[in-house]
C-alpha cells in the first residue's frame, strides 16, 4: 500500500480510441507484457467499454489454472480507498459528514489530534493525502514482517496521533499516508455506527451485486488467491484488522470489481442503487489540484479529458482501476504478486485505456555483462549502515550481507539484479567515469552503496554552467512533473506532491540523486539551451520536455 518514492508507473496520457475488445484480443494484450516474466505473476483483467466486458486470466507461464480463475479473490490494497471514500460521500449525502469537517470531530472526545498553528486536519485533506501525518503510525507494532498490520489496534492508531508534530500547514503538500486512511476508515465506521465490514458490505458490495467481495468473513464459493513475492514464492495474507481495513484490506474477485467500475460509469442494476451511484459520481470530483486528486482517486488527463486511476499492492498482490467517465470506459487489473517495487501495473492500464499508450513488457532472466559484474565485485556500504559484499559466481553475482548467509543474485532484462531467495532489488549505477555501483531497493526504500573502501563521499562540482540554465518543469508524465530549480548552490528537483531533493553533478548535463537511484540528464536543442531531459530509474527511462 506504499508507493516508492518517484517510482513511476507509466505515461497516461496520450490522444486516440479504442473500439470494444474481444476476450481473446485482451489475452494477447496482457501476454506482451506477462508473458515469460521472471516473476511467474498471474493476472485477471477485465475492459469495460460502454455495456461490453472482455475479461481474461492469464499467467506469465502461459497458464491459468489451478491458480486464478474466476472465484479467486485478490487482496486489492489501497483501491480499498476509494471504496472508504465512497462511504464518506454517502455520509456526506446524508448530511452526516462535511469534507470540511475537522477529523478531530469523528474520533473518540479527548483523541489528541494535531494541528498546525491553529489550522486543523480536514477530511478533504485526509482523501487527498495532504493532512501532513505520516506514512505509518508510530505505535504500529509489527510483529511479523509478512503481515505488518495483523497487530495495530485502535487504540495504538489513535495513541499516534499524539506523537505526531506537524511541520506544515495540512491542504499545502502531498505526502501518502496509510495513517490519515487508516484514521478515516476508522471515523467513517465510527459516524456510520457499525463495523467497517457490516457498512461497506451494506452500503457498497450489496448495491453494487459484488457478492464475492469480503475482508475478513469470506463468502461461500469464494477460493482466496495466494500471494506471491516477485521471486515467485508464496507469502501470507495481511489481516488489516477492524474499522481500519478501509486502508486496504478488501478482497474481491474480477466479477465484483467489473461490478465496482460499472458502478463508477453509472450503471448498477436495481433502483436500490441509485444513492450509491450518486455517492460514487461525487468522489469522482476534483478535490486537490496538487496534485490533481479526487476524493482518493489520482486524477490524469487523457486525450483532452480525464482518467481516474487507484493502485494497490500488499505484501503479495498488485492491483489497479482506472475509468474515463466521459468514454464509459474501465479497467480492472488484479494480480497474485507483489509488482510495486517493479514498476506496478500502471503501463498496461494506461494502454488498455487508451491503446496508443505503451503496454510495457516482461522482466525476463538475463545473463549480465561481463564488465557490469566486474565492476561490481566488492564490499560495499549500504546507506542503512549494513556492509555487504558481492562477488562473482560464473556469470553471476552473490552477496554475502554482513553476519548473514550469501545469497545468489538473478539478473533480468530491465538492468537489475534481484536475490534469489527474498524480495529485493539492486539496481546498478554507472558514473561518468564508467565506474559502477548501486542502490538497493527492499521493503519500499532505497539504500545507495558506496565502496568501503572509498573515503567519504562528497558532493561532485558542478560543472561551469549556470544553474539556471536547467530550471523549468519538466513534465513526465500527464499530472506528474518534475520541477528543477536551485538552492545553497545546489541543483535540486521536486516531484508533484512530493518533497524536493538535492541534485550533485556526476558529468556535463548530468545529475544524479544516489539515495533515490536517480539519474537526469539534461538535453540540449540546435540552439544550446536545454529543452528535455530524461529520467533514470530502477531500469526505467521517462522523458520530459521543458515547459
Amino acid at each position: 500500500m506504499l508507493p516508492n518514492t518517484l517510482t513511476l508507473a507509466a505515461m497516461l496520457a496520450i490522444s486516440g480510441s479504442a473500439s470494444a475488445t474481444t476476450d481473446a484480443a485482451l489475452a494477447g494484450i496482457v501476454d506482451q507484457r506477462l508473458a515469460g516474466d521472471r516473476t511467474g505473476a498471474c493476472f485477471s483483467v477485465a475492459l469495460i467499454d460502454g455495456d461490453s466486458v472482455a475479461r481474461t486470466y492469464r499467467c506469465a507461464d502461459g497458464t491459468a489454472t489451478p491458480r486464478i480463475g474466476t472465484d479467486s479473490a485478490f487482496e486489492i490494497g489501497s483501491v480499498s480507498k476509494t471504496m472508504t471514500a465512497a462511504l464518506l460521500a454517502q455520509l456526506i449525502a446524508d448530511g452526516q459528514a462535511s469534507l470540511d469537517d475537522p477529523l478531530s470531530a469523528y474520533l473518540p472526545a479527548g483523541t489528541a489530534v494535531p494541528t498546525f498553528e491553529g489550522q486543523p486536519i480536514l477530511l478533504r485533506h485526509v482523501v487527498t493525502h495532504t493532512s501532513g501525518l505520516p506514512a505509518l503510525p508510530a505505535r504500529m507494532q509489527i510483529t511479523n514482517p509478512a503481515d505488518p498490520y495483523a497487530a495495530l489496534t485502535p487504540e495504538a492508531l489513535l495513541a499516534s496521533l499524539g506523537d505526531v508534530t506537524l511541520t506544515r500547514a495540512p491542504g499545502t503538500q502531498f505526502e501518502y499516508s496509510n495513517f490519515a486512511s487508516m484514521l478515516l476508515s476508522y471515523a467513517v465506521a465510527q459516524r456510520a455506527g457499525q463495523p467497517f465490514e457490516a457498512l461497506i458490505d451494506a452500503q457498497l458490495f450489496a448495491p453494487l451485486g459484488m457478492t464475492h467481495a469480503y475482508i475478513a468473513q469470506r463468502p461461500d464459493g469464494v477460493r482466496a488467491a495466494v500471494g506471491h513475492l516477485p521471486n515467485g514464492s508464496e507469502t501470507p495474507a495481511w489481516t488489516i484488522p477492524g474499522d481500519m481495513a478501509g486502508v486496504g484490506g478488501v478482497r474481491a474477485t474480477l466479477d465484483d470489481m467489473v461490478r465496482y467500475v460499472q458502478g463508477q460509469l453509472g450503471h448498477a442494476d436495481g433502483s436500490a442503487a441509485a444513492p450509491l451511484l450518486a455517492a460514487l459520481q461525487t468522489t469522482q470530483q476534483p478535490v486537490s489540484e496538487q496534485p490533481p486528486m479526487a476524493m482518493n482517486w489520482m486524477i490524469a488527463p487523457l486525450a483532452g479529458r480525464s482518467v481516474l486511476m487507484h493502485e494497490g499492492g500488499t505484501g503479495g498482490f498488485s492491483s489497479l482501476v482506472g475509468f474515463d467517465p466521459e468514454r464509459r470506459r474501465g479497467v480492472v487489473i488484479l494480480s497474485d504478486t507483489s509488482l510495486t517495487a517493479l514498476g506496478g501495473l500502471g503501463s498496461l492500464g494506461a494502454h488498455l485505456l487508451d491503446p496508443s499508450a505503451p503496454v510495457g513488457k516482461p522482466r525476463k532472466l538475463a545473463t549480465p555483462p561481463s564488465e557490469l559484474v566486474d565492476g561490481l565485485v566488492g564490499t560495499w556500504q549500504l546507506s542503512a549502515g549494513m556492509q555487504v559484499e558481492l562477488a562473482r559466481k560464473g556469470d553471476a553475482l552473490t552477496i554475502h550481507p554482513a553476519g548473514q548467509p550469501i545469497f545468489e543474485l538473478g539478473y533480468d532484462d530491465a538492468g537489475d539484479f534481484f536475490p534469489v531467495q527474498f524480495d529485493a532489488l539492486l539496481s546498478p549505477k554507472r558514473a561518468a567515469d564508467g565506474s559502477y555501483s548501486f542502490v538497493w531497493h527492499q521493503g519500499g526504500g532505497a539504500m545507495a552503496a558506496t565502496r568501503a573502501t572509498d573515503a567519504a563521499p562528497t558532493a561532485a562540482q558542478a560543472p561551469d554552467v549556470p544553474l539556471a540554465d536547467y530550471a523549468g518543469d519538466y513534465t513526465l508524465m500527464p499530472g506528474f512533473a518534475l520541477k528543477v530549480d536551485s538552492a545553497d548552490g545546489r541543483l535540486r528537483a521536486q516531484a508533484t506532491g512530493q518533497g524536493a531533493f538535492p541534485l550533485d553533478a556526476t558529468g556535463a548535463d548530468t545529475f544524479a540523486a544516489p539515495a533515490f537511484g536517480i539519474e537526469l540528464r539534461f538535453q540540449r536543442g540546435t540552439d544550446g539551451e536545454v529543452t528535455a531531459l530524461e529520467l533514470h530509474q530502477a531500469g526505467q527511462v521517462l522523458r520530459g520536455a521543458r515547459g
